[in-house]
């Protein structure tokens, strides 16, 4: 007789009329003890497997639970036993053919002996979950990822690389579903797993004021027994009145432009100082960093300082807190499928205010800060870009000082009235592109101390340069710094 080698659910070597006998033979055996069968098994299942033991060989079973296969012995047999009726289920269908019910998952062993009590062999039978239907589940709904799925004891283990952590995650969900709580994951994500974010804050703040004041000081004689010494505005103290009427421009008042006018009016001396102030300025505020980290870790960037605060502590003790204060940014990536990132951020521009500050007696004064600050959690694909912007502020502001009364009065009131406007306004954008980066060789980046070479004894004490000459770099932020024009009476951009 040729040998026989099995695989699940499958005759893989043997003759074909062999294979017909056999299969003709177990399809004759149910036939005739279809009602055996129904009192041997407590629920309706299908044998859908067909297994023939060899005397003297030990074999292995694969019986998924709540399913049924057939065992056929190439001889006669006459008793049957199996080690643990909860694991398994036996029913003899002839003196060569086993029906054979998964019930619990385990191991156990089926026992079979010929008429003489002689050992024909020892099957040992494994009950395992049925992860058919979850194989196919997971085909549909994962298609083309390499998972593989195994029982083991009354779980389900699963294998493999998939190509994202979604994926996975739908992967375990499903495997839930039919083994709650007994799921093992094996499985890790292939593909790149570190995002690179670069990131650009750009700060505009522009201003603008403008003042317009008039003043006025009088002193003399209105009348034999009437005398008046007086001022309005700059003018209105003793100092200020004396250097109006003696031709000196006060100096009490700061203004990019005075005119003093001065005349007598009989006995009386009237001084008449007009000032005006208009003030411009813009600042520009760029940092662009660049962070990575590894999908689910999170990277932090700080480009500024600490200010120093003191904390009152027990016993009149003073301790230091140091609370940050620049660029700051943190952020969380998390690759989901592929080239695809969700991304969660927080990001801040902060500066010492001293304007808004608190004093501690003693000369000691506390500053406060002005704070710009976003947090947000978005999706995007490799290379793709989006912005924060409309962090717009505008502060306006007008005064206007006069003297009851008469600062109403048409045209002779402007005398005794003085005007002041400001306005200021600040917005901050940031830009932040996401890249799917790999590590490279440490010789292939660059450094800006590249461009930057100490300079020989002749550079220095001949041709007085600070430094030898480098590359000039093209891209990138710093190229666009090194084609800005900074020749001039003030600033310097490094070669």
């Amino acid at each position: 007789m040729g040998t026989k080698t099995l695989s699940r659910g499958v005759i893989t070597k043997a003759g074909h009329m062999k294979i017909d006998r056999f299969i003709t033979a177990a399809l004759f055996g149910l036939t005739l003890c279809a009602t055996p069968l129904l009192l041997a098994a407590p629920t309706a299942v299908q044998a859908d497997t067909l297994r023939v033991v060899n005397r003297g060989t030990n074999r292995a079973l694969e019986v998924p639970m709540n399913r049924a296969v057939v065992v056929e012995s190439d001889i006669p047999f006459a008793e049957l036993s199996i080690a643990n009726p909860g694991i398994a289920d036996i029913s003899s269908l002839s003196d060569r053919t086993i029906y054979v019910l998964g019930k619990s998952p385990g191991l156990t062993t089926l026992t079979l002996l010929d008429a003489a009590g002689q050992l024909i062999a020892n099957v040992d039978v494994r009950v395992a979950s049925d992860i058919s239907e979850f194989k196919e589940r997971l085909r549909q709904i994962l298609p083309g990822e390499k998972i593989e799925v195994r029982t083991a004891n009354d779980g389900i283990v699963l294998s493999g690389i998939v190509s994202s952590t979604q994926g996975l995650q739908r992967a375990l969900d499903l495997a839930e579903r039919y083994a709650p709580e007994r799921v093992s994951n094996l499985m890790s994500v292939g593909g790149i797993q570190q995002v690179m974010l670069k990131v650009r804050f750009a700060e505009m703040q522009r201003s603008v004021s403008k003042s317009l004041s008039a003043s006025l000081a009088l002193n003399g004689l209105l009348g034999s027994d009437l005398a008046i010494n007086g001022g309005t505005n700059t003018t209105n103290g003793s100092t200020g009145i004396a250097n109006s009427l003696g031709g000196l421009t006060p100096s009490s008042n700061s203004n990019a432009g005075a005119v003093l006018f001065g005349f007598n009016a009989g006995s009386t001396q009237v001084g008449l100082l007009l000032e005006a102030l208009e003030q411009k300025g813009a600042v520009r505020f760029l940092a662009e960093p660049n962070l990575v980290a590894l999908s689910g870790q999170e990277a932090t960037f700080l480009a500024g300082g600490e200010y120093p605060v003191p904390v009152s502590q027990v016993g009149d003790r003073i301790s230091v807190q140091y609370k940050p204060f620049g660029v700051e940014m943190s952020f969380i990536p998390r690759v989901v499928d592929k080239d695809l990132i969700n991304l969660e951020l927080k990001a801040a521009v902060s500066a010492i205010d001293p304007s808004n500050s608190v004093s501690l007696g003693n000369g000691f004064d506390i500053s406060a800060f002005t704070r710009r600050e976003t947090s947000t959690t978005v999706e995007m694909r490799d290379g793709e870009s989006f912005a924060i912007a409309g962090l717009l502020t505008d502060d306006f502001t007008d005064t206007s000082r006069q003297l009851p009364w008469i600062g109403d009065v048409p045209v002779l009131g402007a005398l005794f009235r003085s005007a002041n406007y400001q306005r200021s306004q600040t917005e901050l954008v940031i830009i932040i592109t996401a890249h799917l980066v790999t590590p490279t060789r440490g010789d292939a980046l660059a450094l800006p101390t590249d461009r930057i070479k100490p300079p020989t004894e002749n550079e220095l004490f001949l041709s007085g340069r600070t430094s030898s000459g480098g590359k000039t770099p093209t891209k990138g932020a710093a190229g666009e710094v090194a084609k800005q024009d900074f020749s001039g009476s003030y600033g310097y951009v490094l070669d």
